[in-house]
């Protein structure tokens, strides 16, 4: 596991791509299995605060259990320190908090390179990888 899958963003780059898309704002207290996904492109997820962890458990059910292989994108209040877990658990996308530097987030990721147990994105831990 190397290099960066997650896409991480400021908000004026949020701003510039969101034209056209088909975009679901998902509620933190609503449940995925209840949504109708049908021509849905994009789900963005929102972290009303950082300490506020309902929208990874959110990512995981789509990606996991509802197979959704669209864009998953963090919004709100999201630190450099959230992102590599963002992308275990699916998201796909984040759009960084106005105060946060994007180069030193990209950096995030080679301090983290791989991990041993399996996520959203690998499922399998590293034992089962590296066989």
């Amino acid at each position: 596991m190397t290099a960066t899958t997650l896409n991480i963003l400021s908000a004026n780059d949020a701003a510039a791509l969101d034209a056209g898309a088909h975009t679901l704002q998902l509620a933190n207290d609503a449940n995925p299995l209840e949504l109708q996904l049908d021509g849905v492109q994009r789900i963005e997820l929102h972290f009303p605060k950082f300490t506020d962890g309902r929208a990874y458990s959110q990512a995981f059910l789509l990606r996991r259990r509802l197979g959704f292989a669209g864009e998953i994108r963090a919004t709100g209040d999201v630190l450099i320190d959230q992102l590599v877990q963002m992308q275990r658990t699916g998201f796909s996308s984040a759009v960084l908090r106005a105060d946060q530097d994007i180069g030193f987030a990209k950096r995030q990721f080679d301090r983290f390179a791989g991990f041993y147990q399996g996520d959203a994105v690998h499922v399998n831990p590293f034992f089962k990888e590296a066989a």
